[in-house]
């Protein structure tokens, strides 16, 4: 999967880069994915993504990720498709967040991106067992890469 990171913040987060290739190869694997994805990665700050979560969500305010899937675009055939879309990663919540749950930034991080790539590949969490069976498959991808510390 080739990923294009786009780093639209002051912070240093060229470290992150081999492990989100890291996480896109295990996704690949589990879930058995083409290997001509491509997806591309922004970092951003809680001010731009409340922009984008008010502007195409209508929800106005900050949020964590947001993910925009190429395949919610009818008029694509699936078999046409290698770009997965768009995710939208906020620094300032991976920071204050990893802090709440007493792991690395770089494990929120990680997450974060993990969360979006499943919803641009069409995994949702709205119901139940929708929700189940997409964080069972989060952490099964994440967790031997960055492990819950």
């Amino acid at each position: 999967m080739e990923i294009t990171i786009i780093n639209r913040t002051n912070a240093d987060l060229a470290q992150y880069e081999e492990k989100m290739h890291k996480v896109a190869e295990s996704a690949e694997n589990r879930l058995q994915l083409r290997k001509d994805y491509e997806i591309s990665v922004s970092f951003v700050r809680s001010r731009t993504i409340h922009v984008i979560n008010r502007d195409y969500r209508q929800i106005d305010r900050p949020t964590d990720v947001i993910s925009f899937a190429v395949q919610d675009d009818p008029d694509i055939p699936e078999e046409a498709q290698t770009d997965l879309g768009d995710i939208f990663i906020n620094i300032d919540y991976a920071r204050r967040q990893a802090k709440e749950y007493g792991h690395s930034v770089e494990r929120e991080i990680l997450f974060l991106f993990t969360h979006g790539l499943l919803h641009c590949l069409g995994y949702d969490h709205m119901e139940e067992s929708d929700a189940e069976e997409m964080f069972a498959l989060q952490d099964e991808i994440l967790d031997p890469i960055a492990p819950r510390v």
